[in-house]
């Protein structure tokens, strides 16, 4: 397989070892290991890399507060010693960013998180940092969907500051909204960029990006087109950042998706901003993502037809590979 055009780095999302028993640290900040001692994750990543005859270039890894600092640091010399890059979603629970009185806690934790981010020398972070997951709220509108947004950039921004990454290992920070029942107000692509555009004009850079998730673009209710028109804009503003190549709806096998990682892909490349493409996909029966199998009909159905999990990120990882090599052709 031809290796890919050196300006987009391909990468994993390892949700599909599930959060609860890979991803999610016990009880005592420690992260879960195999039987042989080693940390799932790494062996995960490592089972990948024996199979898959696309080289993997990112790893983007879950970090929850309280891990354990050694478990970390074992994980990511692992990682590096593969020739893979690390990347950290900032996993922030227990806080609405979009509510002032939450506004101190939600800084306090982001702060804890970015430096150990700085620690470890990572250059790119990410977060779904907009609302608090699987709300009851109501969806906010006019005034309070403005205040929202102000509100959302404020904290935002203080973590910037508080935690000086202006002149620190990390050059970017990615915010991903999500679909319907997993948010009720930042459900789409607009709405992302509305954040993210009022976060950068206050720092005075595009350090924060808006992470096109075409799972998440294809839930939203926005048509195709006017998911690709709006990719057009952010991507001329200089606000592109990754893209998570994730089935809509079931967020399993490629081939369960409708078309909208085809079509997002293409569009984002052809902006010629893309920098990462990250493929994603959640096991079916991951215990931390019951809510949503409750909830959204057709989500979390077995879409691995006899194949592994780790068969099934191979073959995501060859399509996605494929496909950036044939539109670079």
């Amino acid at each position: 397989m031809n290796s890919l055009p050196s300006s987009i780095t391909l990468g994993v999302c390892p949700t599909h070892l599930k959060f609860v028993g890979a991803l999610v640290p016990g009880e005592d900040g420690k992260l879960p290991r195999d039987e042989s001692g080693k940390i799932i994750i790494q062996a995960g990543i490592e089972r990948l890399v024996a199979l898959s005859p696309v080289q993997l270039g990112v790893l983007q890894i879950s970090i929850f507060s309280g891990t354990v600092e050694e478990d970390v640091i074992e994980l990511f010399d692992g990682i590096r010693e593969l020739g893979i890059k690390p990347d950290i979603i900032l996993m922030i629970g227990g806080v609405d960013p979009a509510n002032p009185a939450d506004e101190d806690e939600f800084v306090r934790l982001a702060v804890e998180a970015l430096e150990t981010a700085k620690k470890f020398g990572i250059e790119a972070v990410a977060s779904t940092s907009f609302e608090d997951w699987m709300n009851t709220n109501p969806t906010k509108t006019g005034d309070d969907y403005d205040a929202a947004v102000a509100q959302i950039v404020k904290a935002h921004v203080r973590a910037y500051q508080e935690a000086g990454l202006a002149n620190s290992t990390i050059k970017t920070w990615d915010l991903e909204f999500l679909r319907p029942v997993e948010f009720t107000t930042f459900t789409n692509i607009r709405k992302a960029w509305d954040v993210i555009k009022g976060m950068n004009s206050v720092v005075g850079s595009n350090f924060f990006r808006v992470l096109v998730d075409a799972a998440h673009c294809g839930d939203s209710g926005l048509s195709l087109e006017e998911n690709q028109k709006t990719i057009r804009d952010i991507a001329a503003a200089g606000d592109l950042g990754a893209f998570h190549a994730s089935a809509k709806t079931t967020r399993g096998c490629h081939t369960s998706d409708e078309g909208w990682i085809s079509s997002l892909l293409t569009t984002c490349v052809q902006t010629e901003q893309l920098q990462k493409v990250i493929v994603e996909a959640f096991h079916h029966e991951d215990d931390a993502l019951a809510g949503l199998r409750e909830n959204v009909p057709g989500h979390g159905v077995d879409t691995t037809d006899g194949r592994t999990y780790d068969q099934l990120i191979v073959d995501g990882l060859i399509d996605a590979s494929r496909r950036l090599n044939n539109l670079t052709a």
